[in-house]
């Protein structure tokens, strides 16, 4: 009986250790390494120097979806980045995110055209849609929690996180 249970628990625990994945689930947009098959030489998401580093909100105006023109060139670099990686199956998450006022129900639709309107674009330059995911957190994910303006314009935003 005592041999049963041991080989019941080492199964158990190989079933386990075969669904983990090794991915950490956060969104602190860090930038996985994309890799198939070949390592790559220069990747510009990680060179601080690059166009598309470290920039990666859009901001939005109150109780609006549309594109300020002035994030034109970070969308720009981007599309580019993930059009050269397209093989090496480069994607990302664009997470739509609101201030908190309004209901949760309008800010999570609210969240989801912002991030929708930055997926749009990023098409638009030639990005395959199987690269892109466009979803919302409404006002759940403040990137400032301060009730103040300036607090508000930070949380109004699209935030692209590579995966």
């Amino acid at each position: 009986m005592k041999f049963f249970k041991i080989c019941i628990l080492a199964i158990f625990a190989v079933l386990v250790a075969a669904c983990s994945t090794g991915v950490k689930l956060d969104d602190n947009n860090r930038v996985a390494t994309v890799s198939a098959g070949s390592p790559l030489t220069y990747d510009p998401i990680s060179d601080p120097r690059s166009s598309v580093y470290g920039k990666r909100s859009i901001y939005f105006e109150f109780d609006s979806y549309s594109i300020d023109p002035k994030y034109a060139s970070i969308i720009s670099a981007h599309a580019s980045y993930l059009k050269s990686f397209e093989r090496q199956k480069a994607s990302i998450i664009i997470q739509g995110n609101t201030d908190d006022r309004g209901t949760a129900e309008y800010n999570l639709a609210l969240g989801q055209r912002r991030s929708e309107a930055v997926k749009k674009a990023l098409l638009a330059l030639g990005v395959s849609e199987s690269q892109v995911e466009a979803v919302s957190f409404g006002k759940e994910k403040p990137e400032n929690p301060a009730q103040t303006e300036a607090a508000f314009k930070e949380n109004r935003r699209a935030d692209i996180v590579y995966r």
